[in-house]
């Protein structure tokens, strides 16, 4: 989590935006509060502050699978914190879930989904826990 916060690529999940969100704003109070009693210094602290709210919001739009500019719309902020991601890797990067697609699928090198048969292929077998290994023989089924 908070991996490259002023990075403006990659993905994050809502958790991630919304502890962001969390922090930023309580931030913006404190520098405020600082400001006024500085007479201005504390200004300058409003700068890295922005870029890493603009950061966090570009990368949890490219979850979504939008670009970074979505997050000007008005009470976009709002849908991005309830929104779901898209599952599996998308044109901006890998999920960051490390979910693949949340059923029985997985994902090869060239991230391409892949379904887990029912049966084994080597002794027809049910592979009832939808798992890459036969629990009865042993093979690898995909």
């Amino acid at each position: 989590m908070f991996k490259k916060p002023f990075s403006f690529q990659g993905r994050i999940r809502r958790t991630e935006y919304g502890l962001s969100m969390i922090i930023s704003t309580f931030s913006w109070f404190f520098i405020l509060l600082f400001t006024v009693f500085t007479f201005g210094i504390g200004f300058f602290l409003f700068v890295p502050l922005f870029i890493f709210q603009l950061a966090q919001g570009t990368k949890r739009c490219h979850d979504m699978g939008n670009s970074g500019w979505w997050q000007l719309i008005p009470f976009y902020p709002i849908i991005m914190l309830f929104q779901e991601g898209d599952p599996g890797p998308n044109k901006y990067g890998d999920n960051p879930k490390n979910d693949t697609t949340g059923n029985n699928s997985y994902y090869n090198t060239n991230k391409q989904a892949l379904v887990i048969p029912e049966k084994c292929p080597h002794c027809k077998n049910p592979n009832s826990n939808r798992i890459r290994l036969c629990e009865w023989c042993g093979g690898q089924i995909c």
